[in-house]
């Protein structure tokens, strides 16, 4: 079931909404949750009901593992030996279904055999739900999460608005706020903001997201078929996935978000303009914010983090960009797009321990803003590519190494008396092609300006929502407020026909049953 689906927005979530909050306002709180977890567990089954045997004995498992953690009192050996215990077996878990494959066919070519194994169909969200459950059972084991309800635990994993695609939340940010009576009565202010922030989300996902879609997703099947692309043509399909990938899942993000505050419930940020971002280090603490927080709290500092000289620093980097970029995706094109992403750091990284006295002229901060998106572009296209042949097809043609040229339909341009000797040059030099974007460069080089616009220089969903706290603040980044004060949300009627207004037109744009891009991972 997707957000952006009519039986979404019109039965399932009004139907599930109005049963939460009828049940509890008669004060049967413990009953209201059942309904909150029966109906997270038909969301999630929808797809596939299979899918449903799964994730509860994930549930059970770590539910099991984690009352055996609080419980233990004895040696901190034997509580090792059962977080040691829940973590493996969540890992192999997640390996099997996500790796197995990706596994079983390079051991293939090392080895040259002929292994056989029975294609693994990779469950929905086990990357998110497993590594949520990760992180209970670390802060079960260090006194910070308890949890001895076992209904719950249900709804601490199973929460709908966040389950398929995060964010990546802790115990300690969510069951509390269930544990508050006036949760569960419906309250307009909370859901005047939870539509306002969904509406948001599902503009960007429908319209912009699906919107340049239709730029992006032609380059790269192209270059996987072998296509040798034009300059043009590879940038514009980089700069369209480049913003696909973020209206798409901040779209997600926002919709989760504002489902979840519907029920009056506050979840964390997972995205704060991260194509504002001056420097690779800015660009991680804006971008998956709930995942590079897990990557940093689980893996980063148990590893050493900065503590043990710079040298096991960037080694720990490396490690921890590899293993988030393996997180993604069974592939070779994931992992070098993390190894790519932790050389990016551990520059980042020198050049600040190097140039301590920098000087942040408006030149300079123009220089690494330019210098850190175009960084961000050219990854994204090996995480985008299905092969590392047609990333290599696709970044050689960025890099001029398949020559250069322009659209056909911009000859036009030269049409100009004062142009006209660059016209023939032009002409004569082959510059001029027929391609794959042909009859659409203009409107593709509008989608891009609106969308850099959009995303860098007005403020972000929680910027425009600061003074309703929409996201969790005890999670360590928080919203700026905007400076453009009449951007900022107010509860009146001009932003009520806005709001309502952008919901129409998103709505209208659900022609098709359209996945999120991080359903996938």
């Amino acid at each position: 079931m997707l957000f952006n689906s009519y039986f979404f927005i019109f039965l399932f979530l009004p139907t599930v909404l109005l049963g939460f909050h009828l049940i509890g306002n008669q004060g049967y709180h413990r009953a209201a949750i059942v309904w909150l977890v029966g109906a997270s567990l038909f969301f999630y089954g929808w797809w596939n009901s299979a899918y449903l045997i799964l994730i509860i004995f994930s549930i059970l498992f770590n539910f099991s593992v984690g009352i055996s953690l609080s419980n233990t009192f004895g040696h901190k050996l034997s509580k090792k030996a059962i977080l040691t215990f829940g973590v493996s077996t969540n890992l192999v878990l997640l390996g099997y279904y996500k790796y197995a494959n990706f596994f079983i066919d390079n051991l293939n070519v090392l080895s040259d055999s002929n292994l056989i194994l029975t294609k693994v169909i990779l469950p929905l969200a086990i990357s998110f739900f497993t590594f949520q459950q990760i992180a209970y059972l670390v802060d079960a084991y260090r006194g910070q999460a308890r949890e001895y309800s076992f209904l719950y635990y249900c709804l601490f994993v199973t929460f709908f608005p966040q389950l398929i695609a995060g964010p990546i939340v802790h115990h300690k940010e969510m069951l509390p706020q269930f544990a508050k009576a006036v949760l569960y009565k419906l309250r307009s202010k909370d859901l005047a903001i939870g539509v306002t922030i969904f509406a948001l989300g599902l503009f960007k996902k429908v319209v912009l997201a699906d919107g340049v879609s239709i730029y992006s997703s032609p380059v790269f099947d192209a270059a996987e078929a072998g296509v040798i692309l034009t300059f043009f043509e590879a940038w514009i399909g980089a700069l369209a996935y480049t913003f696909q990938l973020y209206f798409d899942f901040s779209g997600y993000s926002d919709m989760a978000i504002g489902i979840a505050r519907m029920f009056g419930i506050r979840l964390p940020l997972n995205f704060n303009s991260p194509y504002k971002a001056s420097s690779i280090i800015d660009f991680w603490r804006r971008w998956h914010i709930t995942l590079s927080r897990f990557l940093r709290d689980y893996l980063y500092i148990p590893l050493g983090g900065s503590r043990k000289g710079k040298v096991r620093r960037y080694i720990n980097l490396m490690v921890t960009m590899v293993l988030g970029g393996l997180w993604h995706g069974a592939g070779w094109t994931f992992i070098i797009w993390g190894m790519l992403h932790g050389f990016y750091l551990v520059i980042n990284h020198t050049w600040r321990a190097v140039f301590t006295n920098r000087h942040n002229t408006a030149l300079y901060t123009f220089f690494s803003w330019a210098l850190t998106f175009v960084s961000v572009v050219i990854s994204w296209v090996l995480f985008r590519s299905d092969s590392i042949n047609s990333a290599s097809s696709m970044l050689s043609s960025m890099f001029v190494l398949h020559g250069i040229s322009l659209p056909k339909s911009f000859e036009g341009v030269f049409n100009n008396v004062a142009l006209i000797h660059f016209k023939d040059w032009f002409k004569y030099d082959g510059i001029f092609s027929n391609g794959l974007l042909t009859d659409t460069s203009y409107i593709v080089f509008l989608w891009i300006i609106i969308l850099l616009f959009l995303s860098v220089f007005l403020p972000n969903t929680q910027e425009f929502m600061h003074n309703h706290r929409p996201d969790v603040r005890d999670c360590k980044i928080i919203a700026t407020k905007s400076r453009k004060k009449y951007l900022e949300w107010k509860e009146n009627i001009i932003w009520s026909i806005i709001i309502a207004f952008l919901l129409v037109i998103s709505i209208l744009h659900i022609s098709k049953d359209s996945e999120f891009l991080y359903f996938q991972f």
